[in-house]
């Protein structure tokens, strides 16, 4: 097999990873994405709740409690039931295209290594070495080479249904206890303001630290979190405050 072979299914196989000396964040965003948007909706769904209970004027700290711990619990199941659901589909698509193109490996095998050497044409390699490349990579692994380079599949993209109910339910919860914690703490007359204000600072601090993680500009990612935040309460308020004078 020529060096040039070498070098292609090399940059191939790990594409994935960096190489020495580099530092790539676009593996973070998997993870990143589900805890920031688990954390944000802790914060804002209780902390909306929240402020809404307790702008009804006849709404006592006790209810107002109670809608918080409520949510938080409601919250937190409700986000680990659709994360398991939507990554569980999505887990099983996955497995039925895995187990699609082993039939297909076992079927025609000439025409799934000429289908992947087409694949590497089109992202640059000359045809004789792209022909080359997928006939290495079929007698390597057939099936890992045909669900990365075809299907986008790999190990450390998978679905994990489980793992990522987990995840989403402690990330909510996390944010949740914010606005919980500042409505434990703080008199009933002041639980609208106290809260919007600590869920505001909560979600400037999501926020950065997303922006950080991933790489991103810091005050786009502020603005647009505690933004939509701040409207979320709003809308909330208002509703309290009109429902409570009515009821």
């Amino acid at each position: 097999m020529s060096s040039d072979a070498t070098t292609i299914l090399t940059s191939e196989a790990g594409a994935a990873a960096a190489g020495p000396g580099e530092h790539h964040l676009i593996h973070r965003t998997g993870w990143l994405r589900a805890a920031v948007l688990g954390a944000n909706d802790g914060i804002i769904s209780v902390s909306s709740l929240l402020v809404g209970v307790a702008a009804a004027p006849h709404a006592t700290h006790g209810a107002v409690l109670l809608a918080a711990g409520a949510a938080t619990v409601g919250g937190a199941l409700s986000m680990a039931a659709g994360e398991y659901v939507s990554v569980s589909s999505q887990s099983d698509t996955e497995q039925a295209d895995l187990a699609r193109e082993h039939r297909e490996l076992l079927r025609a095998p000439e025409q799934e290594t000429a289908e992947l050497a087409a694949i590497y044409e089109t992202r640059g390699v000359a045809p004789a070495l792209a022909r080359q490349v997928a006939e290495q990579m079929m007698a390597h692994d057939a099936l890992g080479a045909h669900a990365r380079d075809e299907l986008g599949l790999s190990d450390d993209l998978a679905a994990r249904p489980i793992q990522a109910a987990l995840s989403s339910a402690a990330a909510f919860t996390a944010g949740a206890i914010v606005p919980l914690v500042v409505a434990v703490t703080t008199p009933r007359s002041a639980v609208a303001l106290t809260v919007s204000l600590g869920a505001l600072l909560a979600l400037a601090i999501l926020g950065a630290i997303g922006a950080r993680v991933g790489g991103a500009r810091l005050l786009p990612a502020v603005v647009r979190v505690t933004l939509w935040g701040a409207i979320a309460m709003g809308v909330t308020a208002m509703i309290g405050r009109l429902l409570g004078a009515s009821v």
